[in-house]
């Protein structure tokens, strides 16, 4: 904590902290270590809840968390990068009493004293926060098959992951940028929406490389062979996270900077290479 009061980057490397003799695989603890080091609280719970991200992508989604919330302590912290800035940004809106966060951009921390206390709160915060999904039509898994040809493109492991290709406002939503950052490790920058016409080998051609995942309007979604797990829930994430969006809100994207760092952080980088093999 001492790190992150002074800015120093040791708190970004929170592997220098482990234990060797407790850690015989040399694994490195979550880059968040800091982020949740700094509630008082004896567990915490740091989650992606799909619910939680619809409404922290949001621009009024501080406003509307406000009126779920109200009564609740609670702190609403904008987007910063995971690890120090993140923790930064925590320190500064966290106060005496506060037992949950709303991250912009990014998911829903909940603190308690107890597993069973902390649990607890998780389910009535994602109670309040719950939002109904636009409903969607079914895959066209016949077109899928004849548009991915000979590319060694198949389906997602989910087949809700399909929702985000076939709702045209979803779909516009994740056309326009990326929302927040495992979406950025797992999958790339923002997502790849095929033009009229075009098949697996066409989006490949045209881009000149080979995206995680490839939407097809109306049809459904299609994800490279090798797609990690990872990636895989991160398509299906992507579809629960806009099928959620009020239609008429404005969005916050993460920033062609923002995107950038993600990419190149050594941390994600790592944590990709746990996930491709199964780690």
């Amino acid at each position: 904590l001492k790190a992150v009061e002074q800015r120093d980057r040791a708190a970004d490397l929170p592997q220098g902290f482990t234990i060797a003799a407790l850690n015989p695989r040399g694994l490195r603890p979550s880059i968040e270590t800091t982020v949740h080091a700094l509630m008082p609280q004896r567990v915490v719970l740091h989650v992606h809840c799909v619910d939680t991200i619809s409404l922290a992508v949001q621009a009024d989604g501080e406003a509307e968390v406000a009126r779920r919330l109200d009564g609740i302590e609670w702190a609403y912290v904008p987007y910063f990068r995971p690890g120090l800035p993140l923790a930064r940004g925590i320190a500064e809106k966290l106060r005496p009493g506060v037992a949950v966060l709303i991250l912009g951009n990014h998911g829903l921390v909940v603190a308690a004293e107890t597993v069973a206390g902390a649990e607890l709160l998780l389910r009535r915060i994602r109670s309040l926060l719950a939002r109904p999904a636009r409903a969607t039509a079914a895959p066209d898994l016949a077109a899928l098959a004849a548009l991915a040809g000979g590319s060694g493109y198949r389906l997602p492991a989910d087949v809700e992951a399909h929702a985000v290709a076939l709702d045209p406002e979803s779909r516009r939503m994740a056309q326009a940028g990326s929302l927040y950052p495992d979406h950025v490790i797992f999958l790339g920058q923002g997502s790849v929406v095929a033009k009229p016409g075009e098949a697996v080998a066409d989006v490949i051609a045209r881009l000149g490389t080979s995206p995680a995942a490839i939407l097809f309007p109306g049809a459904g979604v299609l994800m490279r062979g090798d797609a990690s797990a990872g990636a895989d829930a991160m398509q299906r994430c992507l579809a629960d996270v806009t099928a959620r969006i009020d239609v008429a809100a404005r969005l916050n994207y993460l920033t062609a900077s923002e995107n950038d760092e993600l990419v190149n952080w050594d941390a994600e980088q790592y944590r990709q290479k746990l996930n491709a093999a199964g780690g």
